[in-house]
């Protein structure tokens, strides 16, 4: 992930390099941390989609579902206009699953439900910054914790969300009392995202964050048998910058990960 908060400029080569799968129109591929999905204003080699575009010559691009600028993991992508129309009304019918991996700050003793709605919070500095409503205006939203491995200092777990809001997890996993590493709204200090804004890394969000980006990865996704007749699940191996910080730093082994077969 680039030191500057919004410097990544995707090369052909590095595409290329992230792609898991490639037929039938579908492209799956293994998204880094530090990419933005979204369009991007300073060229079509600054985002996922612009790049995408560019690298399959396509004048549309349909991208059913997008993961956040510091998640990394499974992405979907195509050219074609019926699959991409498909793919999508599956997301939005929830015919679909995504599995995440996420590494969360202390031990957590076994599996847990976050049933809380959720809204946007006003008095945040943070414009985007969600929080859970308990006065019957938020958003319902349910996330499953599943600890992998864990020590006194972290758990690695598996999460699977059952719906898909804005920041459901990191938001569910603060409110369980285990933040999300590395996540500079939700985690010791939402103006460490403000300062990561205007001056890039800093020594106090390393000391204070320790992992330069939310340790957020999808790890699966799978639609249902009638939306992609070849293969229905695809997966990515965890991302070796939340491995090492694992292992390195925090001296937990994670369990072994594999690619897309």
């Amino acid at each position: 992930m680039p030191a500057e908060p919004w410097g990544w400029r995707i090369t052909p080569q590095e595409l290329e390099s992230w792609i898991i799968s490639h037929s039938a129109g579908l492209i799956v591929l293994n998204k880094p941390a530090g990419v933005v999905c979204h369009p991007s204003k300073h060229g079509p080699w600054s985002s996922l989609a612009g790049a995408a575009r560019e690298f399959l010559g396509s004048p549309k691009l349909h991208m059913p579902f997008r993961l956040d600028r510091e998640t990394s993991g499974v992405m979907l992508l195509t050219g074609d206009e019926e699959l991409g129309k498909r793919l999508q009304r599956a997301v939005q019918r929830g015919q679909y699953r995504k599995q995440y991996t996420a590494l969360l700050v202390g031990r957590l003793r076994g599996p847990v439900a976050a049933a809380l709605p959720l809204g946007l919070r006003p008095d945040s500095p943070v414009r985007l910054r969600r929080a859970p409503l308990q006065d019957g205006t938020g958003q319902p939203a349910l996330t499953v914790f599943v600890p992998l491995v864990s020590n006194c200092r972290a758990t690695l777990v598996q999460v699977l969300p059952a719906t898909g809001r804005l920041h459901q997890i990191r938001v569910h996993a603060r409110a369980l009392g285990h933040p999300v590493f590395g996540d500079k709204i939700y985690g010791p200090d939402e103006t460490l995202f403000l300062e990561f804004l205007e001056q890039g890394w800093t020594e106090r969000q390393q000391h204070l964050l320790g992992l330069a980006r939310q340790a957020l990865h999808c790890s699966s996704v799978e639609f249902n048998a009638d939306i992609i007749d070849d293969k229905r699940r695809f997966s990515a191996p965890l991302a070796i910058d939340i491995r090492e910080f694992c292992e390195h730093s925090l001296g937990l082994r994670p369990p072994a990960y594999f690619a897309l077969e």
